[in-house]
């Protein structure tokens, strides 16, 4: 069968999860349609709730699981998120307009929610680099600072999370491509829901447009897929990476709309 838009959700929120658990002051709570995430960092994008469930137009209970988050950061003085795919906001659109505005979260993106059964081929020859799984000290550090620099994110809050030992081991996986004995490419997967999730797919500037990317996708996907069954592959894409994965095999399924607090 191959993955869906609710398979698409699933896979996204199980890997937030990783924020509320890569440090001693994250905390994890989940509400009926709600999963809220805190890692604890002044940083609204690694605190986040996630929609998980259909609200089938019930706005009554998308308002009060809204208030409850808000208060839960609020009483943490952080800054926080919304994430939400489109499918499962249904006919609470319209509405769903007045609680994000008397939380103060503005809308930041849009991503598509892509999915493969399978890669298609590369079309070109990808290049060669050395791959190493994040597992220590060092490929944590280097895990930060590429996706630090790729996603223009400080990298003092890159390494509260992801330089933690506490989030690693878990259902999220990282990976780190090195060239010339540099770090230069990222990629996590996250074998959940019947699928491989591919998140934080990042390359220093330098190293862009070469075939960096696709190659430690590629090999993560396969390392990944040695250790675990799935039906398929499933991403969210940012702008520059769409037609990079449209070439891969993927394909829209679906849209993941973030909301940032002011």
């Amino acid at each position: 069968m191959a993955p869906d838009a609710a398979t698409v959700s699933e896979n996204l929120r199980e890997a937030m999860r990783f924020f509320g658990r890569a440090r001693r002051e994250g905390e994890i709570r989940d509400l009926p349609a709600l999963t809220v995430i805190s890692s604890g960092v002044d940083y609204g994008v690694f605190n986040a709730a996630v929609l998980c469930a259909s609200l089938n137009g019930d706005v009554g209970a998308l308002s009060r699981q809204m208030d409850e988050s808000a208060d839960f950061y609020r009483a943490k003085n952080l800054p926080w998120s919304f994430w939400a795919c489109d499918d499962l906001i249904g006919e609470t659109r319209g509405p769903l307009r007045g609680v994000l505005e008397r939380h103060s979260l503005r809308h930041i993106t849009t991503a598509p929610g892509m999915v493969a059964e399978a890669l298609a081929s590369p079309v070109r020859a990808l290049p060669r680099m050395e791959v190493r799984e994040v597992s220590d000290g060092p490929t944590r550090t280097a895990f930060s600072h590429v996706t630090a620099v790729a996603f223009d994110i400080p990298f003092a809050v890159c390494d509260a999370v992801y330089g933690a030992g506490r989030g690693w081991g878990g259902s999220l996986r990282g990976w780190v491509g090195y060239q010339e004995g540099r770090p230069i490419c990222t990629t996590a997967t996250i074998a959940w829901a019947g699928v491989i999730g591919i998140y934080s797919v990042g390359t220093l500037p330098a190293w862009q447009r070469r075939g960096y990317a696709e190659a430690v996708m590629r090999h993560a996907i396969e390392r990944t897929r040695a250790s675990a069954a799935s039906n398929g592959i499933v991403l969210q894409s940012t702008r520059a990476g769409l037609r990079l994965y449209e070439r891969m095999g993927f394909r829209a399924v679906t849209s993941i709309h973030v909301f940032l607090s002011r």
